[in-house]
């Protein structure tokens, strides 16, 4: 991203049903296509904010039965695709009895609709909280990352996206419902995901809405 080395993550949830569901599809390959064909038939391809929509039509052609759902910002942006539905503070009937989600406002440039896979007691999150590996940049961008406060061990929400909250209230609102989630995991789009303790992990990182 503008030439910053920027790690990028696909989730991929197995639905009760054998349904596929795909957040944040990354650049197709073959053996992508592949390996996401092994754990069977995709139905849902998510986009959960504006910037993640580079990838939607290759993923689209691909699995021409999947539906497509848009973050708000993104179904204006993306006039060219045929999406089924946009994203809301309530899951679409298709996976509410497995995926809760939330949108994450109070920024007007980057809202994101984040998840919480109830099962496995896993949060979803693309943009608003990053974990870069350090073992994955040079020593400059480390530094870059590290002052942005998204380098691992102790990532966490970006500087430059707080900078962009001017409605503190509707963040705040989103954190809190996002705490009040049964969640010990952590996936992110970007950087080193965690296993247990992210519960913690995540309250930690959007301490700096209450100061």
């Amino acid at each position: 991203m503008f030439s910053i080395p920027f790690g990028t993550r696909m989730t991929v949830i197995r639905l009760t049903d054998g349904a596929l569901w795909l957040h944040s599809p990354v650049s197709p390959t073959p053996e992508r296509f592949a390996a996401v064909e092994a754990l069977g038939e995709v139905k849902h391809i998510v986009a959960p904010n504006h910037l993640h929509h580079l990838y939607l039509p290759p993923w689209n052609e691909r699995f021409p039965g999947a539906k497509l759902w848009a973050d708000p910002k993104l179904a204006e942006k993306r006039s060219d695709l045929s999406f089924h539905g946009t994203l809301g503070e309530q899951a679409p009937a298709a996976w509410e009895r497995e995926i809760d989600q939330l949108i994450f406002g109070g920024s007007k440039i980057l809202p994101e609709t984040v998840f919480l896979h109830r099962e496995s007691g896993t949060l979803i999150v693309t943009d608003i909280v990053q974990n870069h590996e350090p073992d994955a940049n040079s020593w400059f961008w480390r530094q870059v990352k590290r002052l942005d406060g998204i380098l691992a061990p102790n990532g966490g929400v970006p500087w430059d996206w707080r900078l962009t909250v001017r409605d503190r209230s509707a963040a705040k609102a989103a954190r809190d419902r996002m705490l009040s989630w049964d969640f010990d995991r952590l996936l992110m789009t970007h950087g080193r995901c965690l296993d247990e303790g992210a519960h913690a992990f995540v309250e930690r990182a959007f301490a700096w809405l209450d100061n």
